[in-house]
C-alpha cells in the first residue's frame, strides 16, 4: 500500500484511569471519542448482559475480546506498513486469521493511504485515534476496524458510526480535508466479515448525532 504525504499527523500522549481516557494536546486533556461515547450510552443492555452471564464472566469476555482486537490491530498495521509480525500466543493464532480475512477481501483493493494508526483531535473539544485514512474507490476516507463474536446489525454499532464521523470532523478541522466516507469492517473468530460504508446525507446525519452526544456529555 502506498503511503500519500499529505497531512502532517503528529503523535499525541495518551492516558487512562477511571474517568476514561484522555489525550494531552498542548497541555490539555482532552477526552476520547470512545470515552464520551461510552459517558453517554444507554447502559441498559450491558447491565442486562452482565446479569445473564455473570460479572466474573463478562469482564473475562470482554478482556479477551479486546487482546484478540489488539492483536488483530497489529497484524493489519504490519501489513499497511509492509513490516513483518508474528504474534505466536494463543490470542494472536485467534487474531491472525481475522487480520488476513480482512485485508484479504476488504483492504487488498485499497492502493493508497495517507496515516496509519492516526491520531486526531477538535481543539478543545475531544480526540481519538482511528485506524486507516486512506483513498478509496476515489474518496477520501477513514476506516475502522473492529473484531466482534458474533455479527452486528446496523442499529447495534451507531456508536461505530459516530466515532468515524467524529475522527471526520476532527480531520477536516485540523487538516482543511474533506473526509468524505466512512467505513466500519467487522470480523468475527468464524471469519465472518462485514463492512458498513456511509458518506454524503448519512455521514452529515451521524455527525450531527454525535454532537448531540458531545453535548450531553459536558452536560454530565
Amino acid at each position: 500500500m502506498k503511503r500519500l504525504d499529505k497531512y502532517n499527523y503528529v503523535r499525541v500522549s495518551r492516558s487512562d484511569d477511571e474517568g476514561g481516557r484522555t489525550y494531552d494536546v498542548g497541555g490539555t486533556k482532552l477526552p476520547s471519542v470512545t470515552s464520551i461515547l461510552s459517558r453517554t450510552k444507554d447502559q441498559g443492555f450491558i447491565k442486562r448482559w452482565k446479569a445473564k452471564v455473570g460479572e466474573e464472566q463478562a469482564e473475562a469476555i470482554k478482556n479477551h475480546s479486546s487482546k484478540r482486537g489488539t492483536a488483530m490491530h497489529k497484524f493489519i498495521e504490519a501489513y499497511i506498513l509492509g513490516k513483518g509480525y508474528e504474534d505466536l500466543t494463543p490470542i494472536g493464532h485467534e487474531a491472525r486469521p481475522m487480520a488476513n480475512k480482512m485485508i484479504e477481501n476488504s483492504l487488498l483493493p485499497i492502493n493508497e493511504y495517507y496515516g496509519s494508526e492516526v491520531t486526531l483531535y477538535y481543539p478543545g473539544l475531544y480526540a481519538g485515534s482511528t485506524d486507516l485514512v486512506c483513498r478509496h474507490n476515489g474518496m477520501d476516507t477513514i476506516v475502522d476496524y473492529k473484531q466482534a463474536n458474533k455479527p452486528k446489525r446496523e442499529e447495534w454499532i451507531e456508536d461505530y458510526y459516530m466515532q468515524i464521523a467524529a475522527y471526520a470532523m476532527a480531520h477536516d478541522y485540523i487538516h482543511g480535508s474533506s473526509i468524505e466516507q466512512g467505513i466500519i469492517m467487522v470480523c468475527t473468530p468464524d471469519l465472518y466479515l462485514q463492512e458498513f460504508k456511509f458518506q454524503g446525507v448519512e455521514l452529515r446525519q451521524w455527525k450531527h448525532k454525535f454532537l448531540k452526544r458531545l453535548d450531553e456529555f459536558y452536560k454530565i
